[in-house]
């Protein structure tokens, strides 16, 4: 299995498909064990690069404090390691968040950015506190979560779609595991609450795609607005969804994968 010595974290990664380098960054609690996985289809587009970050997954679970500038110099580091000078970067929700942060901290590493339901923090909104959710009954927070993930699916609708609800819970990154939160997920979470762009999103330069759904209620649509107005250039496209818009909206990930193509030159094979 690959490994990477990375900003002294022990990474997991996974490289695939073939094309363009794209790193997709990860969400809230993501583990490339889960499935199905929003980089898979995209590997038929880019050679993409997959990571389980610091704390989840099979990577290493370093000492407490660490913070969000932590999670970007992974990235960086990865693609060290890797011998990627730079690439395309996609970061979904928490992943949007550390994105955010590799592109303002390493800015010659990106050369398109992708922002999919996520948010700046500070004046510009932050994403919902999902650390109020962990220490809630299972039942309860997969009912507030549900309606989270679409603010359509309220308990009438939830009783209705019962699938809908076991396979989208199981996806949201807030399990437990024999009672306890999973090994590095209360870190994530705690460097998560400070998470605060707002006032350096104009140092991003690279071309940016920001996207989200009309009806995310843990990254709300006026949060997209928001990075979409202070990132010079930046071009905002909301989709019929919620915080899986790109599952639930055919036209998404066609959206996405045209964007990325765009401009970018082939990179050398590493």
């Amino acid at each position: 299995m690959p490994f990477a010595g990375a900003n002294g974290v022990s990474l997991y990664y996974e490289l695939e498909g073939s094309g363009k380098r794209l790193l997709c960054i990860s969400g809230t609690g993501g583990d490339l064990r889960q499935q199905p996985r929003l980089d898979s289809p995209l590997a038929a587009s880019f050679e993409v690069l997959a990571y389980d970050q610091r704390g989840l997954g099979q990577s290493s679970v370093p000492a407490w404090p660490y913070a969000m500038a932590d999670f970007a110099d992974d990235a960086a580091a990865l693609l060290d390691a890797v011998a990627w000078d730079d690439c395309l970067v996609l970061g979904v929700s928490f992943g949007g968040m550390v994105a955010q942060e590799v592109a303002i901290r390493h800015p010659e590493r990106v050369r398109r950015l992708v922002l999919a339901c996520t948010s700046a923090g500070g004046s510009g909104g932050a994403s919902y506190p999902l650390q109020t959710l962990v220490d809630l009954s299972p039942e309860k927070r997969s009912a507030v979560r549900m309606e989270l993930i679409d603010t359509r699916w309220d308990e009438t609708w939830q009783r209705a779609n019962p699938a809908m609800v076991k396979l989208l819970g199981e996806r949201m990154g807030l399990e437990r595991e024999g009672g306890a939160p999973a090994p590095g997920l209360t870190n994530q979470l705690a460097a998560r609450a400070e998470h605060d762009t707002a006032d350096r999103l104009g140092s991003i330069t690279c071309p940016t795609l920001v996207c989200g759904g009309r009806f995310d209620g843990i990254a709300p649509p006026a949060n997209s607005e928001f990075l979409a107005r202070g990132i010079p250039g930046a071009r905002l496209e909301m989709f019929d969804g919620g915080h899986g818009f790109f599952i639930q909206d055919a036209a998404a990930l066609p959206a996405i994968i045209a964007f990325l193509a765009e401009g970018a030159p082939e990179g050398d094979a590493p």
